[in-house]
């Protein structure tokens, strides 16, 4: 379970947390470690995105004038089995190859694992001995040592009617620290009911509205007690952001009601490693100083498909529903509300 948590919470660098193999594949160098992240953490980083922008509404009704209410949301992303592997080829790269001599090989992404491991050697030249030298790479696999097939999040949301059919919504996940570790999450929203605007629009048996919404999580992972790499404030700082352009509609029934919405989400997320780190210089044949070596950024965008049902008695609701994207996310939800 705490390795879990570890995923959840700093899935966009979880490598780091699962062994040293990451700071070792900085002597194969810059340009060759920064290709293997980039399909190594593509997926966690991905389905990150897709999660913690998942949940914003259960209706396309908005609430009248200072009616609020405060939800406990919770999302899963669901990972196919395609995303646990990624192909690796070595044949543009510097100084990287596989140790059984192959050019291209299935290699694990952060959200799963291979058997049997697969290793890599870098091979150069000390300029100093004229020597030949060879270093040999175990390549990370997922942080809980098995396939991943979900990623949760969750957080506390509210929202408050505004202005005639508009709806402020927030959301947060305060920031916590586990061991020296921090992950925070925060975003805010609005949604605007249309059918507002029409006559007798209660005499409408369906709600129509459409949101904007913008999702933020921030972590910090302190690697300096797992780095094989000598330096100074070895750290990784994830940036994720998403927005969410949605169309909304829904059943006006007093007790059982059903959503169903269609959307548009864009996001990025950029993991970046921070600090100090001594690294061999092969041309040089001495060990110079890197800061901040490398930065790796994902980006997505494409269209989502929510269908979901709400259950209301009295000031208490409870919704569920799921989500048809890239990666597929499923959302439950318990409200207090008044008005």
């Amino acid at each position: 379970m705490k390795k879990l948590i570890y995923l959840i919470a700093f899935i966009s660098f979880s490598c780091l947390q699962a062994q040293t193999s990451y700071t070792s594949i900085l002597a194969a160098g810059l340009e060759d470690s920064k290709a293997f992240m980039h399909g190594y953490l593509k997926p966690g980083t991905e389905s990150l995105m897709y999660s913690i922008n998942n949940g914003w509404f259960s209706t396309a009704e908005a609430k009248p004038f200072l009616g609020f209410e405060i939800s406990f949301i919770g999302n899963v992303a669901v990972v196919d089995e395609r995303k646990r592997t990624f192909t690796f080829n070595v044949t543009n790269l510097d100084g990287l190859t596989f140790s059984d001599g192959s050019t291209s090989n299935e290699v694990a992404t952060v959200l799963g694992v291979v058997d049997p491991d697969v290793m890599m050697e870098y091979t150069f030249q000390d300029p100093v001995t004229g020597q030949t030298e060879t270093i040999e790479i175990k390549l990370p696999e997922s942080l809980t040592s098995e396939d991943v097939n979900m990623l949760p999040s969750g957080f506390l949301q509210a929202s408050i009617g505004l202005l005639k059919g508009t709806e402020l919504k927030v959301r947060v996940f305060p920031n916590i620290e586990i061991n020296g570790n921090t992950v925070g999450l925060f975003g805010g929203g609005i949604q605007h009911e249309f059918t507002k605007w029409l006559p007798s629009d209660k005499l409408w048996p369906v709600a129509i509205s459409g949101l904007v919404a913008y999702s933020q999580l921030d972590a910090e992972y302190a690697m300096e007690d797992v780095s094989v790499v000598d330096g100074d404030q070895q750290r990784i700082e994830n940036l994720t952001k998403t927005w969410l352009f949605q169309g909304i509609v829904s059943t006006r029934l007093p007790v059982i009601n059903f959503y169903a919405g269609f959307g548009y989400i864009t996001g990025s997320s950029t993991s970046d490693l921070k600090g100090e780190y001594e690294v061999y210089d092969v041309d040089t044949g001495v060990v110079t100083s890197v800061k901040d070596p490398l930065s790796i950024t994902h980006d997505i965008s494409g269209v989502r498909t929510t269908l979901g049902t709400r259950l209301k008695l009295g000031f208490f609701r409870l919704n569920a529903d799921y989500t048809f994207a890239e990666y597929n996310t499923t959302s439950v939800g318990v409200s207090f509300g008044f008005r």
